[in-house]
């Protein structure tokens, strides 16, 4: 398999997401996720496939729950590092502007986690949708990549609950894609959200 360009915050954010929801399994997953690849930033799709092969086919609750950690943790990370100026401005939009700009916030995570991705959203009248494409559905088989799906409609989820929106995402499991549909409500309290805050 090719390296795909997998960076280091997917691989940071899936060991923290196993250190957290399954401590006892991070030996077992560190035999692909090693400290030397998460200090050089690369990763090989291999490795990666078979970390996500174990995840879906595991029977524990918990590692199902992994992916999803994992999503949202690395969503926090790399807002961590949007600058405080850009959140503001996001912050203060109007819903609708809002909206796609916070998808935007997004969609820049998704090419971080695999630089030759590629994300198609359409937004209309609060509801969008958004479709993920990455060398990483290509050579996978579809069993293995159903965990990623779950990563990324985590990590939407959490870049939208950070800006102040009210939204559901739903992760779509058919497919060589990823599809997420998302349905925004409106504003949450200012205080709930991360973006008025900055």
């Amino acid at each position: 398999m090719i390296d795909a360009g997998i960076g280091r915050l997917l691989i940071a954010s899936l060991h923290q997401g196993i250190a957290d929801v399954a401590p006892t399994r991070l030996d077992f997953y560190e035999n692909w996720l090693s400290p030397t690849g998460m200090r050089e930033g690369r990763m090989g799709l291999a490795p990666l496939g078979a970390v996500l092969s174990f995840l879906h086919r595991e029977e524990t609750p918990d590692d199902r729950r992994i992916p999803a950690a994992a999503g949202a943790c690395a969503a926090s990370w790399a807002l961590a590092d949007v600058s405080p100026f850009r959140l503001r401005t996001i912050g203060r939009l109007p819903l609708a502007w809002r909206t796609r700009a916070t998808l935007g916030l997004a969609r820049d995570m998704v090419c971080e986690t695999i630089t030759e991705s590629t994300v198609k959203t359409r937004v209309r009248r609060g509801t969008g949708e958004i479709v993920i494409s990455s060398p990483l559905f290509e050579y996978l088989r579809e069993p293995s990549f159903v965990p990623m799906r779950r990563y990324y409609g985590a990590m939407y989820a959490e870049v939208l609950r950070a800006s102040g929106l009210d939204a559901d995402v739903e992760v779509d499991e058919v497919g060589p894609t990823c599809r997420l549909q998302v349905t925004v409500r409106g504003v949450r309290p200012k205080d709930a959200s991360l973006l008025e805050a900055s």
